[in-house]
């Protein structure tokens, strides 16, 4: 099985438990850097590049690079590389923002965060339209015609994008770790055991991180050629869309409602939130009373109320006020409700989802097989074959997701590359962390940083 694949399909499908009232508020800045991306056939020029988000001194000498997961992008690690930056004197964490993200559009979102929207208009903008077509301007999703070339946005487009980061991140003799969330950690393996002209990609990098995914299926679930075949067959039907598509027809209807209630969880926490009485809403995805932006939110993610569904995805996080109306939030157990919404939040023109999350990158991701060579990674035409040359140190933690399928998969990979057992530190809380816990646990209480931190120290000189 393919540990990161459904739980961060999952995290899109709980996005739509998420308030929609927002007040005002000045949109932070990142530093990011925009860099060309490989030419992607087919791809416009304006889609052909991505960009990378940059935490800690612009002088630090090891960087930590991390890749997102399915429906997922960069700004997903802001709170965890902010914790870490203050833990690891002279390291950078970087975190990529592949392409698909370009295709969303944040105008709306931008305006109200700068005071140049109302809440009605940002609703209406992105949603109401749905239900009231007299609703203009509104937003206007890519249809699968215009995405057609988004079904070649695979492992390998992916694979060389972070290959250009790795160089950059080099220059002046920087030490570079790979590592990665969910799915994210499936294409960690992939780029590590990647074929670059016969040599690995581990050759340039000084370790890897896997968080709650790797690329490994157990046995009986790694496909065959003919699966893979009939995959790209179904995906490449002119009727079928290049993406996920949760609530068909409408790919981005996920993120789009991840980036408003998230940042309404911030934003406008105490007041009551719309989405009680939003129709579209599954009725087991809302509280059983009347809830704050910030309690509709956490309800919807806490690894405790939230619908079973949706567990693979949730952080512990408290618990809804026992009284109050609108009903509050108790934060509580790992994190703070603030600190999963600001996973997700909108920043900057960026948010912690990806709207379109190329379905072709997933397929690919099955066949990887901790880089050794089998038939579907010739169907796919992808390059994961030097899993036995990966010479690195390497870190793995598994939640409740990974359910110690990411410990053994990066066993599998140190163990068919010969790297020292004292190299390897894996991290098993399957019974104590949901799939997000190591990203947004508060710092103190997080075994992931606690654990992660003293790794790189000791193994990344």
């Amino acid at each position: 099985m393919n540990v990161v694949r459904r739980g961060s399909l999952a995290l899109a499908v709980a996005t739509v438990a998420l308030g929609l009232c927002m007040s005002g508020s000045a949109s932070a800045k990142l530093n990011v850097m925009t860099l060309k991306g490989t030419p992607a056939p087919g791809t416009p020029a304006m889609y052909n590049k991505f960009k990378v988000v940059k935490q800690g001194p612009a002088k630090a000498k090891k960087i930590l690079l991390l890749e997102p997961g399915t429906s997922a992008g960069a700004t997903n690690f802001r709170p965890l590389g902010n914790a870490l930056v203050k833990r690891l004197k002279g390291w950078q964490v970087w975190s990529i923002e592949r392409r698909e993200n370009l295709l969303e559009d944040h105008s709306m979102l931008e305006k109200y965060l700068n005071g140049d929207a109302t809440n009605q208009q940002v609703l209406d903008y992105y949603l109401g339209w749905i239900l009231d077509s007299s609703i203009q301007p509104h937003f206007q999703g890519k249809t699968t015609e215009e995405t057609e070339f988004a079904k070649r946005w695979g492992l390998s487009m992916t694979v060389q994008d972070i290959h250009k980061v790795v160089k950059i991140a080099r220059k002046g003799g920087r030490k570079v770790v790979l590592g990665g969330h969910s799915l994210g950690g499936s294409i960690v393996t992939a780029y590590a055991t990647w074929n670059f002209h016969g040599k690995p990609g581990a050759k340039g990098l000084s370790g890897l991180v896997f968080i709650d995914g790797a690329g490994a299926r157990e046995a009986d679930d790694l496909p065959s050629a003919e699966d893979a075949q009939t995959s790209l067959d179904g995906l490449n039907d002119p009727s079928a869309s290049p993406f996920i598509t949760l609530v068909p027809p409408l790919p981005w209807a996920a993120g789009v409602f991840n980036a408003m209630g998230s940042t309404a969880a911030l934003l406008d926490p105490n007041s009551r939130s719309l989405v009680g009485n939003f129709p579209l809403l599954p009725e087991s995805l809302k509280p059983p009373v009347s809830a704050t932006n910030l309690a509709q939110y956490a309800y919807a993610v806490d690894a405790d109320t939230g619908p079973e569904n949706l567990s693979l995805v949730q952080s512990h996080i408290g618990d809804l006020a026992p009284s109050g109306d609108p009903r509050g939030w108790v934060n509580g157990q790992l994190g703070t409700a603030q600190r999963a919404a600001q996973v997700f939040r909108e920043i900057d023109g960026m948010d912690g989802t990806a709207w379109y999350h190329p379905l072709r990158l997933t397929l690919d991701a099955g066949a990887v097989n901790n880089g050794i060579a089998n038939p579907a990674q010739k169907v796919f035409g992808i390059k994961t074959t030097m899993g036995k040359r990966v010479h690195l140190p390497m870190y793995s933690f598994d939640t409740s997701l990974g359910n110690g399928r990411v410990k053994r998969a990066t066993e599998a990979l140190a163990k068919q590359s010969h790297v020292p057992k004292k190299w390897v530190r894996t991290v098993v809380r399957k019974k104590t962390y949901a799939h997000i816990d190591p990203l947004s646990a508060t710092p103190s209480k997080n075994d992931f940083i606690k654990t992660l931190v003293p790794f790189l120290k000791m193994r990344v000189k």
